[in-house]
């Protein structure tokens, strides 16, 4: 059980060498005020002048020291590797070559062996300074410090900054705070065993270390009370209720030692001399005790305490290591191998982002977006959502009113009276409204090219993370695509204008949906008519003076004129009565004239009020327009929401699937390009170092811990 200690030390120095604190290590952690002599118990674990020493705050950085045990006989081997146990205790570092009994190393000075204990204080101090400055500033940066000799146990303790109150030099205002947050940050550790350092002359309820470690070890389960400074306690009084834990119980006990003073230091009083003056204080002051305080009694215990730590932690540490191990893998892996073969991996890049590409489009993709439609997807609601409810929310009278019809009839007969509704009136207006349904089609082409765009960085971002790794290919891949959409736009574009035009280059009156819809067109305006005058009452017609015969005869004409180029869809009588505007239609030639499928159109009877009050035979003319107007253009509309979607996957989509790899390779899969494309930024070089230095790290501590044999834990 004595190697676990060594074990743990080792741990750390595996992890130390990457500057990672991923792994909670079992370790003593020694918290107390400033000045109550948490730097002389390390001294005298140690057994030496090591540590600085002087009035207010002395410890300023963490210092992480780690005790090793050595036997006289593995100095005098010539190697320490041939033993297992010295190879643990070594840290594959061999003995060999070094001349003194004891020595230490710092883990910033690499492999310097430093044999006189003044320069170890030395060397801290000037590291202290380096980091924390030279007027009393603090830092959490820790001091590695391994202490190798014959005379100690097997430890590792954790010196911590005392807790102060008032700033002081260059000491920030909340130099409190900081300190507290430092020390929790060690303590909080529940791997830790906290050592409470408190001063005799003072009161125990007071303790402020004892309040630090309540807080994080709140059953006391790891916090191991020490009483500093038994001898410098008021005359009259002792310590005899606190050592016995009747004052404040501590779990895992109660230690008292008595420090060296001021004067002893000064004096050069080596640290053998006030064990010994400790021993015999307490034979005479607390002869019951003595057995079990001192510093000898605590670092048998600290070292009993802590190897039962490690015992009971060593399961879940190695659980943790493991795991650890397997998430650092795959990360390694996702960040991918150095390039060898420049030119496969190129190829390799662009055939796997082309595949990509094609396959969110496709909705094959491997990596499928859930917060929101994407690639195929989303080009599918813009076909079918977007485009479709644009093109039926367009009017099909939208702009148009009945005065503008009316001109539009008067403008197409020039300088002679209209004898009949002019065909090329209805050309023109159903022109002008077809014309309203390029806008929102082309509206459409921008949006699916957009999203052509988006889809590159889905890609880029979710499918394709080896593009990360070379954001010069990346660029080059992005501007590739973009420029082969830009490419395509005007040509789909075109094509979609084109389509437009065809509907405009000729309006097909014999559609035989339009020639339904004529059909039905003449039963309603019928029917409406008939009803219409079957609501007037006859005393409201007024009486008409009786027409001239030419002037019958011109009416006459008027009427049965409508038989000629709207012929099947007006018909009139052929004797007009002379009390009557306008000759009534027989409904019965309809059917003969055009057969009545069914309603194919909604036809709406839409009023726009004017200015002046028309005439019934214009109110007839404008309902006509309006009707045919209506009819052709749900024709057209119905054509172009059809036809616009297969234009822009042909000559958009679909194009750009079936020649985005061999443009890629085209334009990139050249031997000039290569070196160029495939430079990693520095910023992947480095993650893929930390994380292959971490991986060998947990790698290590794994075979190091599968090296414990069972009888060790026990």
């Amino acid at each position: 059980m004595e190697a676990l200690i060594p074990v743990i030390n080792k741990l750390q120095e595996v992890f130390n060498t990457v500057g990672a604190d991923i792994i909670q290590l079992p370790q003593i952690v020694v918290v107390g005020t400033q000045s109550s002599g948490k730097s002389s118990v390390l001294e005298s674990l140690v057994g030496r002048d090591l540590l600085p020493r002087g009035t207010g705050i002395v410890t300023r950085r963490p210092l992480v020291l780690q005790l090793v045990n050595i036997s006289p006989e593995e100095l005098r081997k010539a190697s320490g590797d041939d033993d297992e146990t010295a190879a643990w205790k070594n840290y594959g570092q061999p003995y060999k070559g070094i001349d003194a009994e004891e020595w230490g190393k710092f883990l910033h000075t690499k492999n310097k062996i430093y044999t006189e204990f003044g320069e170890i204080r030395q060397e801290i101090e000037n590291e202290t300074e380096r980091v924390s400055g030279t007027n009393k500033g603090i830092s959490d940066e820790p001091i590695h410090l391994r202490i190798f000799s014959p005379h100690v146990v097997n430890l590792t303790l954790v010196d911590l900054p005392g807790v102060t109150k008032v700033p002081v030099g260059d000491q920030p205002r909340d130099i409190e705070l900081q300190i507290k947050d430092l020390i929790l940050r060690y303590i909080g550790n529940p791997n830790s065993i906290i050592l409470s350092v408190t001063a005799a002359n003072t009161d125990m309820a007071t303790s402020e270390s004892l309040k630090l470690a309540r807080e994080a070890d709140p059953e006391g389960r790891r916090t191991l009370a020490v009483i500093t400074k038994l001898d410098l306690m008021d005359a009259g009084t002792d310590a005899m209720d606190v050592l016995m834990g009747r004052v404040i119980p501590v779990k895992l006990g109660i230690i008292g030692i008595v420090n060296r003073s001021q004067l002893d230091i000064n004096n050069k009083k080596t640290v053998a001399d006030a064990l010994k003056d400790e021993y015999a204080f307490l034979q005479k002051k607390y002869p019951s005790l003595a057995n079990r305080n001192g510093t000898k009694y605590l670092a048998k215990t600290l070292n009993r305490l802590l190897m039962h730590h490690i015992r009971d932690c060593l399961p879940e540490l190695k659980t943790r290591i493991n795991v650890l191990a397997a998430q650092y893998q795959s990360l390694l892996n996702s960040y991918g191998e150095p390039v060898e073969d420049k030119s496969a991996t190129l190829l390799q890049l662009i055939t796997k982002f082309a595949a990509e590409y094609c396959q969110t489009i496709e909705g094959t993709a491997k990596y499928i977006e859930t917060s929101e439609l994407c690639g195929g997807a989303r080009i599918c609601y813009i076909f079918h959502e977007t485009f479709g409810r644009t093109l039926e929310s367009v009017d099909a009278l939208g702009g148009l009113n009945t005065i503008d019809i009316l001109t539009a009839i008067r403008n197409a007969t020039g300088p002679r009276p209209a004898l009949f509704v002019p065909e090329i009136s209805f050309e023109l207006l159903v022109k002008r409204q077809i014309k309203r349904l390029e806008e929102p089609s082309l509206r459409c082409v921008e949006l699916v090219h957009e999203e052509m765009q988006r889809i590159i960085q889905h890609c880029s971002t979710y499918s394709t993370q080896e593009l990360l790794r070379f954001p010069k290919l990346h660029d080059a891949i992005v501007e590739v695509v973009t420029s082969l959409l830009r490419r395509r736009l005007p040509v789909t574009n075109d094509m979609v204008h084109n389509l437009v035009a065809i509907e405009l280059a000729y309006i097909n009156t014999k559609h035989p949906d339009f020639a339904d819809a004529c059909g039905v067109l003449n039963s309603n305006i019928e029917e409406q008519r008939r009803n219409r005058l079957a609501r007037e009452p006859p005393s409201a017609q007024p009486r008409e003076k009786p027409l001239t015969k030419e002037v019958q005869i011109q009416n006459g004409n008027q009427d049965a004129a409508s038989s000629g180029i709207w012929r099947g869809m007006l018909t009139t009588s052929s004797a007009p009565k002379p009390d009557e505007g306008f000759a009534e239609e027989k409904p019965k030639q309809l059917a003969a004239g055009s057969p009545h499928r069914g309603p194919s159109v909604n036809f709406l009877d839409v009023r726009v009020p004017v200015s002046r009050k028309l005439s019934q035979r214009e109110q007839r003319d404008c309902e006509v327009i309006e009707r045919l107007i209506k009819s052709y253009f749900l024709i057209v509309r119905k054509n172009i929401q059809d036809s616009v979607p297969k234009a822009v996957m042909n000559f958009l989509v679909n194009y750009v699937k079936d020649n985005l790899q061999s443009e890629l390779v085209g334009q990139l899969y050249k031997s000039m390009l290569l070196d160029d494309l495939l430079t990693e930024s520095e910023d992947m070089a480095q993650r893929r170092k930390e994380a292959a230095d971490m991986l060998k790290a947990l790698q290590r501590a794994s075979q190091v811990i599968a090296e414990i044999r069972e009888t060790h834990l026990w």
